[in-house]
């Protein structure tokens, strides 16, 4: 079972690997050479092979104890994916992107440049009550008094807001249409229902403070390190840019494609190349790539394997054929003649590093460090044994045997032992 998982992952490695198609848990189609997200999809029966399928996709955070600084690549950089266009359209924002358009397109503006932009974590509308409430009106006034009192309070939070000029004001909850028309009637340009994370994004790129309320606003809260906001229509929907930002703290990726397919590909390369620059940020140590690496390893395996007597030799060889086995696939994959390739680059790691093929050294050793450890687990199992028991249908259980009575013939057939 572990050899037909590696023979499906096995022609998916190299420049000219092949795709793999999947159905996945929800009924989509998944078209990747992405080995990580092929043993994420699989469904493994084996617990051999479900073990190995865990110790591969699963990310090990190693802790260097160097002080450097950590880069959480999901909180920094968020990757749009829009259909539509060709890939070369793709591009890096200097700010952030959001699926939103302002609240009233007819009366706020879309382009605003170099804007003063104001993030709230509160809505900006009448406050409603926990529970359910009644009001007894007596008088045709008291509903007049009570619209007047919603006002008044709706026009305050927005006067608490407006004293700073704002020209952006962005909030993660409601909006109303009294608000809208406060904010609308100064110039201001709203959006609401925000997302969080995409909320923390834009206080990281422009410079401004989320604020839970109104009354709490000062000048330091607000953004002024955008160069440019902007409403623009791709496709059937409206995107908001806040891009041009001065020393941003986070970006957006944004990747145009003509499918679903080719951009949830390029997504998870985009993702891989991200967490490469990320490994060589915290551990800035390469090792040559393109099976250089597991080639000296095996060369220097059969080595200390000639100077081992005896069955203590054999570990080290069946360990040496192991490592081959990536530079054998990539020789295979790419249509060569596997033999003489192999043979003709022992000893040539020099040509990998003229290439400039490198690999992460913390990601190559624990890649080593996890294949022996699985291996060496694996050796030690010398039995499966289900936990599971199987569920019977009711009514289809087991039927009671008959007794059975013994013949002259079972007499004879038995052992007896001598006294």
């Amino acid at each position: 079972m572990c050899q037909a998982v590696a023979d499906i992952i096995r022609t998916t490695l190299g420049p000219r690997s092949m795709l793999k198609m999947l159905l996945d848990a929800g009924g989509g189609i998944v078209v990747t050479n992405d080995g990580n997200a092929i043993l994420r999809e699989m469904d493994l029966a084996h617990p051999a092979a479900k073990d190995l399928a865990i110790d591969a996709t699963t990310t090990v955070d190693i802790d260097l104890g160097l002080g450097l600084r950590d880069v959480d690549i999901k909180n920094y950089i968020k990757v749009e994916k829009v259909p539509g266009g060709q890939l070369e359209d793709s591009r890096v924002l200097k700010g952030v992107m959001i699926n939103k358009d302002v609240v009233a397109p007819g009366k706020m503006k879309r382009k605003i440049v170099n804007p003063r932009v104001i993030l709230l974590d509160c809505p900006l509308e009448y406050k409603k009550g926990e529970n359910q409430t009644n009001a007894e009106l007596l008088k045709e006034e008291d509903w007049s008094l009570l619209l007047r009192i919603e006002e008044e309070y709706i026009e305050e939070l927005c006067m608490q807001i407006l004293k700073f000029k704002p020209d952006l004001v962005i909030t993660e909850k409601g909006l109303s249409d009294m608000a809208c028309h406060f904010l609308s009637k100064h110039g201001v340009s709203a959006i609401r229902r925000l997302r969080k994370t995409d909320n923390n994004r834009i206080a990281k790129a422009c410079g401004a403070v989320i604020v839970n309320r109104p009354d709490e606003l000062q000048e330091a809260d607000v953004g002024i390190g955008a160069g440019l906001f902007e409403v623009k229509k791709i496709g059937d929907e409206f995107f908001a840019f806040i891009v041009e930002c001065k020393d941003p703290k986070a970006c957006t990726v944004l990747l145009r494609g003509a499918s679903k397919d080719l951009l949830n590909e390029v997504e998870r390369n985009l993702t891989d190349a991200m967490s490469v620059a990320r490994n060589i940020i915290k551990n800035p140590k390469l090792v040559p790539g393109g099976g250089a690496s597991e080639l000296t390893v095996s060369a220097t395996l059969k080595q200390k394997s000639s100077s081992v007597q005896g069955i203590e030799k054999w570990p080290y060889e069946a360990a040496a054929i192991a490592f081959e086995a990536i530079p054998r696939t990539l020789a295979q994959n790419c249509g060569v003649n596997v033999i003489r390739t192999m043979t003709a680059l022992q000893g040539k790691v020099r040509v990998f590093a003229v290439a400039a093929i490198w690999d992460a050294y913390n990601v190559k050793a624990q890649t080593f460090k996890t294949a022996i450890e699985a291996a060496c687990m694996l050796l030690r199992i010398d039995d499966i044994v289900s936990g599971i028991k199987k569920r019977q249908a009711p009514g289809t259980g087991q039927a009671p045997s008959k007794p059975k009575v013994e013949t002259e013939a079972d007499a004879d057939s038995e052992q007896i032992l001598p006294d």
